[in-house]
């Protein structure tokens, strides 16, 4: 079932918790966009001027260092909202936004969004918590790099994205994802993924397929996942 800008709200996790009249007085702002496969919805850099939630599709969340490499930070899916930061301070995007699938997003621009929270002071409390939630993500992901050795890395972010994106069949946890995107996620070469991959092949941990990984042991992946160097 489709969801709507109001459901998407209310599934959210600290928004959801606003009183109804807030919810509603968000949702009467939202402005509904459609984009195709592979579209760019925004770019690192550009002006954040709306806040964005994820009626239906996926989004794929990246940045890239100034040399160009791009590193991918997160996938978004139905009921998901991102953008806030940006639409908050009225900096340029930290980061860039694709669709994954073809995508439905509803849209609240930036002023209407700020006279929003002057007249709804409790909102401003719940986007204080969200910038909390996304400072502590943000702090995970450098703790993870620079105390994780890159088969703990490999398992954590393999995992996280089986049991957040990944479907079961026959009992088992299989993802829908290159080693490319893999690698693009951990910002190290595809053939370091590659190579920690096909050793857990040979252990019977996980099978692999192109575009596909099936785990077959999460409990050893998780064992990798949670050593330390």
């Amino acid at each position: 079932m489709t969801l709507t800008a109001r459901s998407v709200l209310k599934a959210n996790l600290l928004l959801g918790s606003l009183p109804e009249s807030a919810i509603d007085k968000l949702a009467a702002l939202a402005i509904r966009r459609s984009y195709g496969r592979g579209s760019r919805i925004f770019a690192q850099g550009e002006p954040g001027d709306a806040l964005l939630g994820l009626i239906s599709g996926q989004v794929r969340i990246s940045a890239s260092t100034p040399g160009g490499q791009e590193v991918f930070l997160n996938i978004l899916e139905s009921g998901d909202s991102f953008g806030e930061i940006a639409a908050l301070d009225g900096h340029p995007r930290t980061a860039t936004a694709d669709a994954l699938s073809d995508t439905e997003l509803f849209v609240i621009r930036r002023a209407d969004f700020l006279a929003l929270i002057e007249k709804e002071p409790c909102l401003a409390t719940h986007l204080l918590q969200l910038l909390c939630k996304r400072l502590r993500w943000t702090s995970d992901l450098i703790e993870e790099a620079a105390f994780l050795s890159v088969p703990a890395r490999l398992a954590r972010r393999l995992m996280k994205l089986a049991e957040e994106h990944g479907s079961t069949v026959d009992g088992l946890m299989v993802l829908q994802i290159s080693q490319a995107d893999l690698a693009g996620f951990m910002s190290v070469s595809r053939q370091i993924v590659n190579q920690h991959l096909q050793q857990w092949r040979k252990r019977g941990w996980i099978d692999l397929a192109r575009g596909r990984v099936v785990i077959r042991d999460p409990d050893s992946l998780r064992r990798v996942r949670d050593e330390r160097d």
